[in-house]
């Protein structure tokens, strides 16, 4: 091997180091201490990569991290600046700027997602390895530099410059909206069910209804009032829909039993044998049996006129599409009419 060739080889480690320093500079704000923290930040599980100790290394545990601090960070700056405001509020407002999409976006939009290591199926396939980077990254500069470091980079890369924090806390998203859009485009029944009706301690009424998809319940949720509670209830029951697949069988198989059963006849088909009892069938006794000698020879069967009361009117027996027996003055008078004729 040349000299040049090695030279190289050792420089390689170093130049994709200092890219790596000067893209994390870019994306954070600032350079790192620790580099080791930020690249297991980058270490997605399916890159199958392990440690000096044979133990997979990758970015779950500063993820769960992260988790824990942007839901104090992103809290404490929604309450210094919506102040005044009530605990709901506050609660949706951190929900919306911590939520997986939310992250997932700001870490495609920083480039975060080009410096993930992981397999390529699972980049493809995977929506949520973007949002869960945002937070192990959040859990890297912690450790690195402090809980102050965080809060700085919330406040001056995220929420000043990428993040308008009114619009995202003003935008009411529909959720109730999207779950009628979501079961009825997979025919699903869907209903609210009210489970309690009470007052907390001002004397406000609160509300509390459950979602019920094809019997299965779904998401719960509380409110001062009737549209809010089910709001907060149907976007429950959307996260268990899409972190949840047991929940999207139970809910398929309680349609395709309920299908199943609305699908079985009701009543028995009607026996097409008993139309046919209209036939007349002779009984077989009578066919069997020697014919009786009559005693008085039978009286020849009354003429019956036009307006005889005894007239069947169902009778048919006169018409026939056989010739009447022709007498002998008949049979002359044709004769004759022939030869006339010719």
């Amino acid at each position: 091997m040349k000299i040049k060739d090695i030279i190289n080889r050792i420089k390689l480690p170093f130049r994709k180091e200092k890219e790596l320093y000067s893209s994390l500079r870019a994306i954070i704000g600032f350079y790192p201490h620790n580099i080791k923290y930020y690249k297991t930040a980058l270490t997605h599980k399916s890159s199958g990569k392990r440690n000096e100790k044979g133990r997979p290394l990758n970015n779950e545990r500063l993820e769960f991290l992260g988790d824990a601090l942007l839901d104090a960070v992103v809290g404490h700056i929604v309450y210094e600046h919506f102040a005044g405001k009530r605990e709901g509020f506050l609660t949706n407002t951190r929900s919306k700027l911590v939520s997986r999409e939310t992250l997932g976006k700001l870490a495609q939009e920083m480039g975060l997602t080009e410096l993930i290591q992981s397999s390529g199926t699972q980049r493809s396939h995977n929506s949520y390895m973007a949002g869960n980077a945002f937070e192990a990254l959040v859990g890297a500069i912690y450790l690195d530099q402090g809980y102050d470091a965080v809060m700085t980079f919330m406040k001056q890369r995220i929420l000043a410059q990428m993040v308008n924090i009114d619009k995202v806390a003003y935008k009411e998203v529909n959720f109730k909206s999207k779950l009628l859009e979501w079961t009825q485009k997979n025919r699903v029944r869907m209903d609210f069910k009210i489970q309690k009706e009470s007052q907390d301690e001002n004397g406000s009424p609160v509300f509390c209804f459950v979602v019920m998809i094809e019997g299965v319940e779904g998401g719960k949720g509380q409110g001062f009032s009737k549209k809010e509670a089910q709001q907060n209830a149907s976007k429950e029951t959307l996260q268990r829909l899409r972190r949840e697949p047991q929940f999207i069988d139970a809910i398929f198989q309680a349609k395709s039993e309920r299908t199943k059963m609305e699908e079985e006849p009701t009543a028995i088909a009607p026996d097409l044998e008993k139309e046919k009892e209209f036939i007349i069938q002779s009984d077989k006794s009578e066919k069997n049996e020697a014919p009786k000698k009559a005693d008085k020879p039978a009286e020849p069967k009354k003429q019956e006129t036009a307006g005889s009361n005894d007239v069947d009117e169902f009778d048919l027996s006169d018409i026939s599409h056989q010739p009447k027996e022709q007498s002998r003055e008949d049979i002359i008078a044709a004769a004759e009419a022939a030869a006339y004729n010719a």
